[in-house]
C-alpha cells in the first residue's frame, strides 16, 4: 500500500491543500462562495476537504462511514468543532434524516473520489436535491472507470499489481481471481468494479435526475498526484475530452459543478 494512505496527517494535508489550490478556484468559475454558506461533504474522511471551506468561514457537515477517521478529523480542527462551524456525522448517507441530523439544506454539497464507491449512484443524485438550497449546486470529482487506475489498485499490497494499469478492466471473474491469489481483499476490489462510473454514465445520471451542469473539467494528470507522486497535475487536450468512451480511458480526474435544472434554482 502507498505510505500516503497510511500517513493519515499526509493524506489530510493533500485533501486540503487539493481542494484549497484546485477545487475551490474550479467551483469559483461558477458559482460564487460566499460567507456563512452551508456546506456538505459527503465521504469527508477526517475533513481535509472541508478544512478548506471552514477558513473561507462556511459552516460545514461531513458525512462518513468511519467513526475512526471522523475522530481523526475531529482532532486536527478541534476549533471548529468547538465553535459549531464544523459538524461530523458517522453514517451511511443513506440512513441519514436530512432534517433532523443536517440542520437545514446547503448551499453546496461535495463528493470528491465519493461516487466511484456510491451504490445506487442515480438515488443519491436525486435524493440530493431534497436538501439543497434554492440555487445550491453539487460538485463532483473522480477518476473515470476505465482510466489506468480506476479500479484504486494503486492501494494493493502486490508490488507488481498495485503498478499495473488498466488491468481492473479484466473480467471480474479473471480480476477477482488473480486479486484473490495475490492475498488481496477481492471483494473490496470487486465492489469498486461494480459501482465505478464513466464519464457517459455520469453525464447521462445528471441529466435524468434533474440537473444540468453548470461546468466540467478533465485531466490528463490529476492535480491531486502533485501532492502523491510529484507530478504536476495538467488538464486535458481538448480533443481528447471530447470523444465519448476513448477520453475515459486516459482521463485521471474530472471535476463537476451541477444544479437542479427546476424552479429552486430560478
Amino acid at each position: 500500500m502507498f505510505e500516503f494512505h497510511a500517513d493519515t496527517d499526509r493524506y489530510f494535508r493533500m485533501q486540503y491543500q487539493n481542494c484549497r489550490d484546485h477545487v475551490i478556484p474550479f467551483i469559483e468559475k461558477y458559482f460564487s462562495l460566499n460567507k456563512g454558506m452551508r456546506v456538505l461533504e459527503i465521504g469527508c474522511a477526517e475533513a481535509g476537504v472541508l478544512k478548506a471551506f471552514l477558513e473561507r468561514d462556511c459552516v460545514c457537515v461531513g458525512v462518513e462511514l468511519s467513526p475512526d477517521r471522523l475522530e481523526n478529523g475531529a482532532k486536527r480542527l478541534p476549533e471548529y468543532v468547538k465553535n459549531g462551524q464544523l459538524s461530523l456525522i458517522a453514517r451511511d448517507i443513506y440512513q441519514v434524516d436530512p432534517e433532523k441530523d443536517f440542520g437545514g439544506s446547503f448551499d453546496l454539497i461535495l463528493l470528491k473520489d465519493v461516487i466511484e464507491h456510491i451504490h445506487e449512484q442515480e438515488k443519491l443524485i436525486a435524493w440530493m436535491q431534497s436538501f439543497l438550497r434554492p440555487g445550491g449546486v453539487v460538485f463532483f470529482g473522480f477518476p473515470p472507470w476505465q482510466m489506468p487506475f480506476g479500479g484504486h489498485q494503486q492501494v494493493l499490497h502486490n508490488k507488481f499489481l498495485s503498478k499495473l494499469p488498466y488491468f481492473h478492466l479484466l473480467p471480474a471473474s479473471v480480476y477477482g481471481a488473480i486479486l484473490q491469489k495475490a492475498g488481496e481483499n477481492r471483494e473490496a476490489f470487486l465492489e469498486i468494479k461494480e459501482t465505478g462510473i464513466s464519464i457517459e454514465r455520469f453525464e447521462r445520471i445528471v441529466k435524468e435526475t434533474g440537473y444540468q451542469i453548470s461546468g466540467k473539467l478533465f485531466y490528463l494528470i490529476n492535480p491531486i498526484y502533485q501532492y502523491k507522486f510529484n507530478l504536476k497535475g495538467r488538464k486535458q487536450f481538448r480533443f481528447l475530452a471530447s470523444i465519448p468512451v476513448v477520453r475515459n480511458f486516459f482521463t485521471t480526474c474530472v471535476f463537476y459543478l451541477i444544479k437542479p435544472v427546476q424552479s429552486k434554482q430560478q
